[in-house]
This record gives C-alpha cells, sequence and structure tokens, in this order.
C-alpha cells in the first residue's frame, strides 16, 4: 500500500482527534458485499485500548452490513475527493456498488478484511463492532475498538498531523451542513507556560 505505513496503536485516536468528516467502510459477513457511506459524527471514547464512536442510522445499509459482520473501518478522506465523499453520503449502498460507481479503490485492510481506501485518504482504522445494544438501538451510536490503524507518512508521522501549505490536497475535511466543507489548514504550536 502507497505511502501508508502502520499506526502504533497507541496513537491511533490522533487521527480523528481533530475531528474529520470520515468515511465508514463495511461488508458482509462472507465478504461478498461491500459498502462506503460518509460520517460527520464520530469522536473517541477510549485510548487504550483505542476506541471510537461513530453515529450510523439504523436504517443505513451500512449499519446492517456492520452488524451482520462485527467489522467496520474508517477511512479519513482528504479535499482532493471530496466530491466522492459528498455523493457516497447521499445514495444508498443497498442498490449499488458506491465503490465503483463512484471511483473509489478498496484496498484490503490486514487484519480484518475489511475494504479501506486510500486513494484520496490519509489514514484508516479497522474496528470490531463493540456490541451496546441500547445506546446503539435508541442513538444509533456504533462502538468500536480500532484493531490496527494506517496513515499516509507525507502528513502523518511519529503519532503527529503535520498540514502546510505544501501538502494542502492532504488535507482534512470537515462538513459544514448542505454540502459545504472546510479544510484542516495552519497549524499553531503551544509553547509551555
Amino acid at each position: 500500500m502507497s505511502g501508508f505505513r502502520p499506526v502504533p496503536l497507541e496513537y491511533a485516536t490522533r487521527l480523528i482527534n481533530h475531528g474529520p468528516t470520515i468515511m465508514v467502510t463495511s461488508r458482509s459477513k462472507d465478504g461478498k458485499k461491500r459498502n462506503v457511506m460518509t460520517a460527520a459524527w464520530s469522536t473517541l471514547v477510549e485510548f487504550d485500548p483505542p476506541r471510537l464512536v461513530v453515529v450510523i442510522n439504523k436504517d443505513a445499509h451500512t449499519r446492517s452490513l456492520i452488524e451482520e459482520s462485527g467489522v467496520f473501518a474508517v477511512c479519513v478522506p482528504t479535499v482532493s475527493i471530496v466530491n466522492q465523499v459528498y455523493a457516497v453520503g447521499s445514495v444508498s449502498g443497498r442498490e449499488t456498488d458506491k465503490f465503483t460507481q463512484f471511483g473509489l479503490v478498496a484496498e484490503k485492510s490486514p487484519q480484518l478484511d475489511i475494504p479501506v481506501i486510500e486513494k484520496g485518504c490519509v489514514a484508516w482504522m479497522e474496528c470490531r463492532l463493540l456490541p451496546e445494544p441500547g445506546p446503539q438501538e435508541r442513538y444509533d451510536t456504533c462502538f468500536g475498538e480500532v484493531v490496527s490503524a494506517a496513515a499516509d507518512e507525507r502528513i502523518f508521522k511519529d503519532g503527529l498531523w503535520n498540514f502546510t501549505k505544501e501538502n494542502r490536497d492532504l488535507h482534512t475535511i470537515h462538513h459544514l451542513g448542505g454540502g459545504n466543507f472546510v479544510v484542516s489548514s495552519d497549524m499553531v504550536h503551544a509553547r509551555e507556560i
């Protein structure tokens, strides 16, 4: 896989701690069906082991695949595929293969055999579903434990993001609603006081 390198699990939570829009990929238990959807609501819930939560509507095709297989992946897209990110969040995967329809190339993740996206993304995490029937049913929250992660070393290295003007095409995106996004931008370094 291109410029992607494994990310130690101790740093995996940093891949989404800045709140980017993500793409959730899933597959059926037998691996014959796959899907990708966009999600703007995700967050970390634990560092060790790394765990996260993603809001996925109970009627979504992705949700049924995740509940069937018990696995999913979180991919962190860049500004370079903003149109595909918006499109896969607007169409159901029940009737179409959104990877093919929107020109997204899926690789197989190393541990759980989930489709992950590297071209147009800067990171991914493969997760095991942590079933929490109450919150899952009431609030559409799906908890996952990260079992492996990888990131593009051109922008995430040694456990840190490095957003610069020179690598703007690799910057993550943040959905504002209605198809409007902002891009991660200038970094500010804090000093000890």
